[in-house]
C-alpha cells in the first residue's frame, strides 16, 4: 500500500472515529439487543451519485436524505459533499435547492451540476470548483436544463430542455386534462461558453432527445431519440443518431432496436458501443452492442456472457470497462471490443458495486453497497482494491442483523434459481414465519447487499422473528439473456412456480414454518403477491400486494407501457388470446381465495393503473367476503411512494398485517388506524 493509500486510510478511520462520537454525544443509539426499527429505517442516508474529478484529486457525491415522517411528507431530499481524496475530509456545499446531474467539467479539473438557484426561475447549469469550493452559474434557460453532456474541450456542452408547445392561457375557471396529447418533446441543444453571444445551436430532430455523448474530437454527437416523448417509447424505440456539433444536423443513422442505456465512443471515434438489448425483444438494456460510428447494425460482442451489464465505460487504452451483475453477485473488468479478453479487476466476492467514475491516473471511485450497509463512496487505486470512504450511518455498526446468505434450488422442471435469505436476528434453528419478497420488472434481481427498505422488510422485518426470502425467478436479470427470455409468452407461469419451489425447498431444509409465509411485492412483485394470493392461496398465510396487477385485460388497456408488455413479456397481443390472459389473471382464481391480503396503491400511478387494485379488492369483497382484505390509497403517489410520511405508513401497515397473519394464533384483522402506541413509533409531544 502506497503513502497517500495509508494517509486515506488513516483520515479514514480517524473520521469515523470522530463521527461516531459526535453521534453518540447527540442522539441516543438503539441498544445492542436491537434491530433496525421501522423509525430508524426512515432515518437512513445512503450515497446518490459519486464522481472523481480529472486529477484524481476530488471526489463529489450527493446524499440521499429522507425527511422525518413524522413532520412532513415531502421527498428525499439530495445534498452536495466533496471530499479530498489525499487527506479523506469531507465537506457540504451549501445549496438553495437540490442538485442533479452532477458530472466532472472536461478538461478543467472542477464539477458541474443543474440546480435552482435562489435567483433562479428555472433550473440551471452550475459549476463547482473544488479547491476553494466557489459556486458559479454557467448557464440557463428558460426553460431550465433537464441534462446535458460536456465536449472534450469542456467549453461547450449539449442540453436537453422541454419544448415550447406555446399552449394559450385558458380565461375559464376551469381546464379539463386531455390525455396524452401536448406533451412537450425534449429538445437537444450545442452551447459554446467561449462564442461572444448566448445563443444554443438546435439539434435538428423531430422527437425527444435522451442519451448525449461527444465524440473524442469534439466534432459529433450520438444522441438518442424517439417518435414521442411517451415513456412506451423511451422503454423500447431509442435510435440512436450522430450529429454534426457545427451546426446540429443529423449525419449519420445506428440501426439499433430495443431497449437502450448508454451511449459511449471509441477513443478513435471510429465505434460506438451501446449498452443496449440483444435485439427488440431483450428485456433490458444489458449488453454491449458495439458498431460504427457511421452507421449500421450493432452487434452483440459478448453472447455467451451469463450476467447482465450495468455500467460501461470506453477507456483510452481502446478497452471497455464495465459493472456486471453476475447473479446476486457484481463485479468491475473490462473486455476488447471485439468480444475477447473479457478480464474482471474486481472479483464477484467484493461490495456490490453500482456505478462507477474513472480519473486520468486510472483511480476509480464507486457507488457501492454490502448486506451491512446501503450505498456509499468507495475508491480504488490503479491496482488495488475498493477501499470505503464514508459513513453514513454510522449507528448501524451497532445494530444486529439477521445472516444474509445465498440460496440456490432446483425448480420443478430441473432449472436451477437463486436467491438471497435474510435469517431472523435472533436464530434458533427455525422452522422461521417467513416473508417471501417478490421484485417486480420481471426484469430486475436482488444482489447480494443493502435489501432492507420502505417496502423490503429486510432487516426490520428478521428484527421481529421473521426470515425474509428474495426469490431470482426466471425472467430475472443477471443469469444472462437465455434466462431472462425463458418466461416470456407465459406470464404468472414458471416464473412465479419457481417462487413456490422457493418456498418449498426452504421448507425441506427447515427454514420455513410452512403454516407462515406470507408474500409481498410490487408492480409484478404485486402481480406474484395476488397470483400466489388466490391461485397459489392454499400456500400463503398473509399477502401484501404493491401497485399489483389482477387483470391482463384491463391493464393493457390502462397502462403507459402497453408496447413494452406485449414486446418483452407477453409476446402476444391481448386480442389474439382473451381467454388466456383472462386465465392468467388473480382475479381469474379469487374463489382459491383464503390469504388475508393488504392492497396498497398510489393514486396517480400511470404504470399499473389503481383500478387493478380496485379490481381485485371488490372481487375478493362480493366473492369471498369471509377473507380479510383492505385496500388503502395513497394520494400525490405513483407507481411507488415517494414521500416520507407515506413510505413510512406503508412499511408500518406491512409489517403490521405480516405480524397479525403470520405470528398471532388466532388472528383479528387489525383497525384501519394505525396504532403508533403499540407499533413503537415516538411522535413528537404535544405543545
Amino acid at each position: 500500500m502506497n503513502f497517500k493509500s495509508l494517509l486515506l486510510n488513516f483520515h479514514r478511520k480517524a473520521l469515523i472515529a470522530t463521527a461516531i462520537g459526535t453521534f453518540l454525544a447527540f442522539y441516543s443509539v438503539p441498544a445492542a439487543a436491537e434491530g433496525i426499527t421501522p423509525q430508524q429505517l426512515a432515518e437512513i442516508k445512503q450515497i446518490g451519485t459519486v464522481v472523481v474529478s480529472e486529477d484524481a484529486g476530488y471526489v463529489a457525491y450527493t446524499k440521499v436524505i429522507q425527511h422525518d415522517p413524522v413532520e412532513k411528507n415531502e421527498p428525499n431530499d439530495l445534498e452536495l459533499y466533496l471530499l479530498e481524496l489525499e487527506t479523506g475530509e469531507s465537506r457540504m456545499v451549501e445549496l438553495a435547492s437540490r442538485p442533479g446531474n452532477l458530472q466532472a467539467r472536461s478538461g478543467h479539473n472542477t464539477f458541474s451540476f443543474t440546480t435552482r438557484g435562489s435567483e433562479d426561475d428555472a433550473v440551471s447549469l452550475y459549476e463547482l470548483d473544488p479547491e476553494t469550493a466557489q459556486i458559479t452559474r454557467l448557464y440557463h434557460h428558460d426553460r431550465g436544463v433537464m441534462s446535458y453532456s460536456w465536449s472534450p474541450c469542456g467549453n461547450r456542452f449539449s442540453l436537453v430542455t422541454r419544448e415550447d408547445l406555446g399552449i394559450p392561457d385558458n380565461p375559464l375557471p376551469y381546464e379539463p386534462t386531455v390525455y396524452e396529447e401536448y406533451l412537450p418533446n425534449r429538445e437537444a441543444y450545442i452551447v459554446d461558453l467561449t462564442a461572444d453571444e448566448d445563443e444554443a445551436q438546435r439539434i435538428e430532430v423531430d422527437g425527444s432527445v435522451y442519451l448525449m455523448e461527444w465524440s473524442p474530437d469534439g466534432e459529433k454527437l450520438a444522441i438518442s431519440e424517439t417518435p414521442t416523448p411517451h415513456i412506451d417509447d423511451f422503454y423500447m424505440f431509442q435510435q440512436v443518431k450522430v450529429v454534426d456539433a457545427s451546426d446540429g444536423s443529423v449525419i449519420n443513422e445506428i440501426k439499433n432496436e430495443g431497449k437502450l442505456g448508454q451511449i459511449t465512443w471509441s477513443p478513435d471515434g471510429e465505434q460506438l458501443a451501446l449498452r443496449a438489448g440483444h435485439n427488440l425483444h431483450d428485456p433490458i438494456d444489458g449488453r454491449v452492442m458495439v458498431v460504427s460510428s457511421e452507421g449500421g447494425v450493432p452487434e452483440n460482442i459478448y453472447h455467451e456472457f451469463e450476467g447482465k451489464l450495468e455500467q460501461i465505460s470506453w477507456s483510452d487504452d481502446g478497452r471497455i470497462r464495465f459493472i456486471a451483475s453476475e447473479s446476486t453477485k457484481r463485479s468491475f473488468g473490462a473486455i476488447n471490443p471485439d468480444g475477447s479478453g473479457f478480464e474482471r479487476k474486481v472479483d464477484t466476492d467484493g461490495p456490490i458495486l453500482n456505478a462507477f467514475s474513472y480519473a486520468d491516473d486510472g483511480t476509480v471511485v464507486f457507488r457501492a453497497e454490502t448486506s451491512e450497509h446501503p450505498n456509499e463512496v468507495f475508491v480504488m487505486e490503479p491496482g488495488g482494491s475498493p477501499e470505503r470512504l464514508t459513513v453514513s450511518n454510522d449507528w448501524l455498526e451497532d445494530v444486529p442483523m439477521g445472516r444474509q446468505v445465498v440460496i440456490s434450488h432446483d425448480a420443478r422442471d430441473g432449472r436451477n434459481i437463486e436467491g438471497l435469505l435474510i435469517y431472523p436476528v435472533e436464530e434458533d434453528g427455525g422452522p422461521y414465519p417467513t416473508i417471501v419478497m417478490v421484485h417486480g420488472g420481471p426484469e430486475a434481481h436482488y444482489s447480494d447487499g443493502w435489501l432492507t427498505g420502505y417496502s423490503l422488510p429486510g432487516q426490520v422485518a428478521a428484527d421481529r422473528g421473521f426470515a425474509v426470502f428474495y426469490p431470482n425467478y426466471r425472467g430475472s436479470t443477471g443469469r444472462g439473456h437465455e434466462f431472462i427470455t425463458s418466461s416470456q409468452a407465459d406470464l404468472a407461469g414458471a416464473e412465479f412456480d419457481d417462487i413456490v419451489d422457493g418456498v418449498d425447498y426452504l421448507i425441506e431444509q427447515g427454514i420455513a414454518d410452512e403454516d407462515r409465509i406470507g408474500v409481498t411485492g410490487g408492480s409484478y412483485g404485486g402481480y406474484a403477491t395476488a397470483w400466489m394470493s388466490t391461485r397459489y392461496s392454499h400456500r400463503f398465510a398473509a399477502g401484501v400486494m404493491f401497485v399489483g396487477i389482477s387483470n391482463n385485460l384491463s391493464k393493457w388497456g390502462t397502462s403507459d407501457i402497453p408496447e413494452e408488455l406485449y414486446l418483452v413479456h407477453s409476446r402476444k397481443r391481448i386480442w389474439d388470446d382473451w381467454q388466456g390472459n383472462l386465465e392468467r389473471s388473480p382475479i381469474y382464481h379469487v374463489d382459491n381465495s383464503q390469504t388475508p391480503l393488504l392492497i396498497m396503491h398510489g393514486e396517480e400511478d400511470t404504470r399499473v393503473h389503481p383500478g387493478q387494485s380496485l379490481e381485485l379488492y371488490r372481487h375478493i369483497k362480493v366473492r369471498k367476503p369471509e377473507v380479510p382484505v383492505r385496500l388503502v390509497w395513497y394520494p400525490d403517489e405513483g407507481h411507488g411512494n415517494t414521500r416520507s410520511t407515506s413510505r413510512f405508513d406503508y412499511n408500518l401497515r406491512m409489517l403490521q398485517w405480516f405480524e397479525t397473519y403470520l405470528l398471532e394464533d388466532d388472528p383479528e384483522m387489525p383497525g384501519f388506524h394505525l396504532d403508533f402506541e403499540e407499533l413503537g413509533v415516538e411522535l413528537p409531544a404535544e405543545e
